[in-house]
C-alpha cells in the first residue's frame, strides 16, 4: 500500500545514523571504549549489529548493569571523541544527498529524529552540509516514542501525509507509535531478518530505491 501512496507523503522524519550518514565505525569504538572501562571483552562489529538495540538504556542495562546511564554516556563521548581524533570518519552515506535534494525541489518537509548525541549530530550535519534541509531536528533522544507526538503536534503533521525513514526495528517502533508510515533502510545497524520482525511498511535496500519510488 505505501508504494502506491508515496506521492502523497509531505513530511519525512529521518533517523541519522545508519539512515543518513555511516558511523557505524565511530559507534562501536564509542561503545567498546565503554565496554572497556568495565572490564568487558569489545564488541565484534557483527557482534554489536546483532546485539545493539535502540532505546540503547536497554541494551546497557543487559551488558553493564547496575551502572547509571549518565556514567555510561560520559565515557562513551570519551570514546566517540577518541574514535574521531584517530582518523574514524561519518561521511554520508550514498545517495543522501541526492535524496535530500529531491525532497527539497519538491517543498518536502524533513525533520529528524536522532538517539545520537545532539552537540555531535549538529557538529557532523553542519560539517556535512545538509543541517539546512531540515526544518528542525530532534537529536539526543532516549526513546523516540517519547518524541513522535510532540514533533507531530508541535509541526502540525498530518500522520497521513507523514513517513518516518530509519535503520533500526526502535525507528519502525516509533513510527507505528506516531501513526505515520514507516520505511525500513537496509544501510545501516540492522539486518533485514531484524528489521523484518517489526513489520515496517517497507524495506529499502537505500535512499536509491526510495527515490526511484518517489519518480515512478
Amino acid at each position: 500500500m505505501i508504494r502506491e501512496n508515496f506521492h502523497r507523503y509531505e513530511n519525512w522524519i529521518f533517523d541519522w545514523s545508519g539512515t543518513l550518514v555511516d558511523d557505524l565505525s565511530m559507534v562501536l569504538d564509542a561503545t567498546n571504549h565503554v565496554m572497556e572501562q568495565y572490564g568487558l571483552s569489545k564488541l565484534s562489529r557483527s557482534e554489536f549489529r546483532s546485539q545493539f538495540r535502540l532505546p540503547y538504556a536497554g541494551f546497557y542495562k543487559e551488558v553493564i548493569p547496575n551502572v547509571p546511564l549518565d556514567e555510561l554516556e560520559d565515557h562513551f563521548r570519551v570514546g566517540f571523541a577518541a574514535s574521531e581524533a584517530s582518523g574514524v570518519t561519518t561521511p554520508l552515506l550514498p545517495h543522501a544527498v541526492d535524496f535530500l535534494q529531491h525532497l527539497s525541489a519538491h517543498n518536502k518537509r524533513m525533520f529528524i529524529l536522532s538517539s545520537m548525541d545532539a552537540s555531535s549530530f549538529h557538529r557532523h550535519s553542519q560539517e556535512l552540509n545538509v543541517d539546512h534541509y531540515f526544518e528542525a531536528a530532534y537529536a539526543g533522544v532516549l526513546d523516540k516514542r517519547d518524541q513522535i507526538h510532540h514533533i507531530m503536534d508541535t509541526h502540525q503533521l498530518d500522520p497521513s501525509h507523514t513517513v518516518f525513514l530509519g535503520d533500526m526495528q526502535h525507528d519502525i517502533e516509533t513510527a507505528r507509535h506516531g501513526g505515520v508510515a514507516s520505511i525500513a533502510l537496509l544501510t545501516g545497524y540492522q539486518s533485514a531478518m531484524q528489521l523484518e520482525k517489526s513489520s515496517p511498511d517497507l524495506i529499502a535496500r537505500d535512499l536509491f530505491e526510495v527515490k526511484n519510488l518517489l519518480k515512478s
